[in-house]
Parts: structure tokens; sequence; C-alpha cells
């Protein structure tokens, strides 16, 4: 393991422009359960009957008895050893853009200045009737949260139904499409779009790193270095390593 560490840190050293691309694997470590893993979310609540817009624009009391199950999973959860590895390593000047999967905002508050979300963030609450913006902390003690006007809250996460914020799309394959390294971490990248994103990279030249507790259909395709384990132990390794070379 070492000398794949080794290797990933040159790997990032050496690159010009940096990416990452994480998953719900790297919150894991924060308490946040896979949605999609047993006992996860979508375990107990069907994804297209309580995570669909159409469903939230119908019934969103029915919604928010999942939603409000998510949002304290995520209120209660803390940045790990990865998203703070990660916000150094941008710190540093290694890292330079992370691409998330996930809606925790655990990145950010791990001190990550350049996040792109593809599913939204849950920190956020929209009024889809005036468009009024409120931060979820100060409605926690509504069940539902509702605006001033009276309609009931949607949480800033992309439902099932909506699309990938445009932004978001258009900025990460622009970048991808310019990195010289990718850093793959919790995510077996196979929920479209985000999945493109490694082999766009790889297709422009860039280098895979992956960092994941089991191998993916990327390992033995398309990724040059697999640190196999938590992202939590994995990611203060690496960069430990990259500072140790760079002074």
């Amino acid at each position: 393991m070492r000398n794949l560490i080794e290797e990933a840190s040159d790997i990032i050293i050496n690159s010009k422009l940096t990416l990452a691309l994480t998953g719900a694997g790297i919150s894991v470590e924060s308490g946040i359960p896979d949605f999609r893993s047993p006992g996860g979310l979508w375990s107990k609540y069907d994804p297209f009957e309580y995570a669909s817009i159409t469903v939230f624009r119908a019934n969103p009391e029915k919604v928010w008895e999942m939603a409000q199950e998510m949002t304290e999973l995520v209120d209660g959860a803390k940045p790990n050893n990865a998203h703070i590895g990660m916000a150094d390593l941008e710190k540093i000047g290694y890292l330079h853009h992370i691409i998330t999967q996930n809606v925790d905002n655990l990145h950010q508050e791990a001190g990550s200045k350049n996040v792109i979300e593809y599913h939204g963030n849950t920190s956020m609450l929209t009024c889809l009737r005036c468009g009024k913006r409120y931060k979820s902390i100060d409605k926690k003690d509504e069940t539902p949260p509702r605006c001033r006007c009276g309609q009931i809250l949607k949480p800033d996460a992309v439902f099932f139904g909506e699309a990938i914020p445009k932004d978001a799309l258009n900025k990460s394959f622009q970048l991808a499409s310019q990195a010289r390294a990718l850093m793959v971490v919790g995510t077996s990248a196979l929920v479209s779009p985000a999945n493109t994103i490694p082999s766009v990279a790889k297709q422009s030249g860039a280098k895979l790193i992956e960092i994941n507790k089991e191998a993916t259909h990327l390992t033995d395709t398309i990724t040059d270095v697999f640190l196999q384990g938590n992202a939590g132990e994995m990611i203060p390794a690496l960069v430990k390593e990259v500072k140790r070379k760079t002074g």
C-alpha cells in the first residue's frame, strides 16, 4: 500500500488540474449510511414514491416523512478525516475542484471552497410557490417546515424527476475534459450522469486514483492506482505523502 500511496501522490503533484468525484462512501464514516445500502433510506422508503418531485408537489407532507429522517441524519453528521484531508489538499493547491453526488454539505463544512454539487444540498430549503429560501437549521423545529406564505418548503436536494443543475453539469464535464488527475472517492460511479466523468477524464489523458472499500467496474478498466480501504484513512495518508514530497 505504501508504494501505491507514493504513486498516487506523484500523480497529484505532477497534475496541473486535479479533480475529485465523491459519493456516499466518503460520508459513511460521518454516520450517514449510503441511501442505497441495506438499512439505508431507500430500503425503508421507495425513492420514486417519497423522493419524486411529482409526489412532492402533490403531497409534500408524505415526502417530509422521509425528508425529516434524511435531515436528522445530515444535521447530526460532522466532516470526517476524508473531508478534512481533501479540504487540506485544496488549501495547499493540489486539489482544484470536488464534484460531489452528496447532499450533506460536509465538504464545505470541512473547508473546501470549490465544490460542484450534482444533487443539491439539504442545508437550504426553498418555497416552490414564492421562491423564498431558508436555512434548514432555522426551520429545524417545524415539521414539515413552511414558508411565510404558508407553502411547505422543499429541501434543495435534487429529487427524482428534476434535472441536475445545468451549471454543475456543464462545469463538471468541462473540467473533466481538462483534468490531468481524477480522484474517485467513495463511489461506484454507476449513477448517471456522474458515472461518465471518469471516462471523460481518462479519454482526455487524466490519471485515475480510486479510493473505495471494494473494487468497482472502474478498478480493472480505467483506474491507474487503486487505494482499497476507508477514505478516512487513505485520504490523510495521501495528503501526508504529498506534503512530505512538496515540503
